[in-house]
């Protein structure tokens, strides 16, 4: 069996800080999509409706460092709805890291929203350092696109009647915006999968056996299998937190 890094120290409470960092970095020469999630053994993405209750310090320290080293946070509006977003704080990234990798003081959140449903008044505007970016589509209304706007939103329209997400990546990438943190939910990783933009996942299994009717961490119409290849593996107690790439040809 192949060894994995790191060969002694698991937990990620017991690797240094810029261990960690170089362990999580993003690829130096290639924009690149991470996908970022927690799950109950059983699959479930959410306890009682939100994730919180799967996560634990460890998972929320990972967290912390993908988004302290992401361009921008890519979310659904339903998940950032359901799970209270509003814009990155100052504390929850490590601004020296991200001064020193020649980064703003925090990152964008990128909302995914068909009908451009976030409203002008959501924590993401009025909550926020740096105003979001509202990715959405032509058939979406003039007259909430314009609110958006408006509100201070950076409203990012691609595709016509849905939105088109390798055209949305490439409008990211072309704002400079090349390393992408994704943070569900379940719909937009599925369309991310669907369109094959998802570059790795890293993905926290919590020690519950939750049962009920929560979805998983992938819902959308069936495609072909898209191989990952198992890069790490490292532990917290009994979380386990595991990191795919992408195989491609």
């Amino acid at each position: 069996m192949q060894r994995l890094w790191p060969p002694e120290q698991r937990s990620p409470d017991e690797i240094p800080a810029a261990d960690l960092e170089a362990f999580y970095a993003y690829p130096a020469d290639r924009p690149w999509l991470r996908v970022n999630f927690v799950s109950s053994l059983d699959g479930a993405v959410t306890v009682r409706g939100s994730s919180r209750g799967l996560s634990a310090p460890a998972d929320r320290r990972v967290m912390a460092l993908i988004r302290s080293l992401s361009d921008v946070v890519l979310v659904g509006a339903g998940t950032a709805l359901v799970e209270g977003y509003r814009g990155v704080k100052r504390t929850e990234v490590r601004s020296e890291l991200r001064s020193r990798l020649g980064m703003p003081e925090v990152p964008p959140i990128a909302v995914v929203s068909r009908r451009c449903s976030l409203e002008p008044d959501s924590l993401l505007l009025t909550d926020t350092v740096v105003p979001p970016i509202v990715v959405t589509c032509g058939s979406a209304p003039e007259s909430r696109r314009a609110a958006l706007a408006d509100a201070g939103a950076d409203v990012l329209v691609a595709g016509d009647e849905t939105v088109d997400l390798p055209a949305a990546v490439t409008a990211l990438h072309e704002r400079g915006l090349r390393r992408i943190g994704g943070e569900g939910g379940p719909t937009l990783f599925g369309d991310l999968i669907a369109d094959d933009l998802v570059d790795e996942l890293c993905l926290t299994m919590s020690p519950l056996l939750t049962s009920g009717d929560a979805g998983r961490i992938a819902h959308g119409a069936p495609i072909a299998a898209r191989e990952m290849r198992l890069k790490s593996v490292l532990h917290a107690e009994s979380l386990l937190l595991l990191r795919y790439g992408r195989l491609r040809g």
